[in-house]
């Protein structure tokens, strides 16, 4: 099966500071609550700037299967 890297967002070390949220830029993220969650993990282009963006670095690149 193939595999594609998604953000990973550890929930416990998540601030809700929405730093990641604004930082995609192909709006993977999102902030429905008090803590960031993947909502549209197909659209993701590792670019990392979401891992960049987080000042706890409760984000990493994570490769799955698709």
């Amino acid at each position: 099966m193939p595999k594609k890297t998604y953000p990973k967002i550890d929930v416990e070390a998540c601030i809700g500071c929405g730093a990641c949220v604004s930082a995609c830029p192909t709006s993977v993220l999102d902030m429905p609550s008090d803590k960031a969650v993947v909502v549209k993990a197909d659209a993701c282009t590792e670019c990392g700037a979401c891992v960049d963006a987080c000042p706890v670095s409760a984000i990493v690149l994570a490769e799955q299967d698709y």
